[in-house]
């Protein structure tokens, strides 16, 4: 049977400020709910996302602000973090761990490095910014999915701009294909085919 992560509980103090403040994310609003004074429920969910989150009045015990270190994967961290700025959000600087585990940790001395991983590692690559309480997310880029994550038969995109960034990966591949061949490959779709489901599914690209 599949079990499907479907909802993530954040505590907050301030109903109206957190829905303001994912709305203005581009969150979709799923819900918003009242019964009487004493419990309130609202449901957003990111861009692309199989997973929603809800918050309110009467829903959890946890402190506001005691949820950390929630991940939010793109595609693309630098167009990620400039989307967060032009909504008004203050977010950190892109960077990668000097340290195992400074992702986790935003004091300074935590080992984190500015700027993207060498190489642009998928995996590597931070953002970290809160919400008005102090609850706490991670931008993480992931353009190639370790073996074993994916299910290698199934490839599916969870927006136009994803799809289209494993286009342009698949092109600058590609580019360096037919430099290898020495000449134009007529079949390069069936290439960047290839290329993106065995980029996404984690296993050997084609040379």
């Amino acid at each position: 049977m599949d079990e499907k992560l479907e909802v993530i509980v954040i505590p907050v103090a301030d109903v109206d400020r957190a829905k303001e403040f994912y709305a203005r994310l581009g969150w979709r609003q799923d819900a918003d709910r009242a019964v009487g004074d004493n419990f309130h429920i609202v449901q957003l969910t990111p861009p692309g996302s199989a997973c929603s989150i809800q918050f309110g009045t009467g829903i959890t015990s946890a402190v506001p602000g005691s949820v950390q270190d929630l991940y939010l994967i793109v595609s693309d961290i630098e167009a990620a973090r400039a989307e967060l700025v032009a909504r008004g959000v203050e977010v950190s600087e892109v960077f990668h761990e000097g340290a195992p585990g400074a992702r986790f940790h935003d004091d300074a001395a935590s080992g984190r490095v500015s700027g993207p991983a060498p190489e642009n590692a998928s995996y590597g690559s931070f953002v970290s910014f809160r919400d008005p309480d102090g609850n706490g997310w991670l931008f993480q880029e992931v353009t190639t999915r370790l073996p074993g994550r994916v299910d290698p038969a199934v490839t599916s995109f969870g927006s136009a701009s994803d799809l289209a960034d494993a286009m342009r990966r698949a092109s600058a591949a590609h580019g360096e294909h037919e430099k290898r061949i020495g000449h134009a490959d007529a079949n390069w779709p069936d290439w960047y085919a290839r290329y993106m489901v065995a980029e996404q599914a984690g296993t050997e690209l084609p040379v």
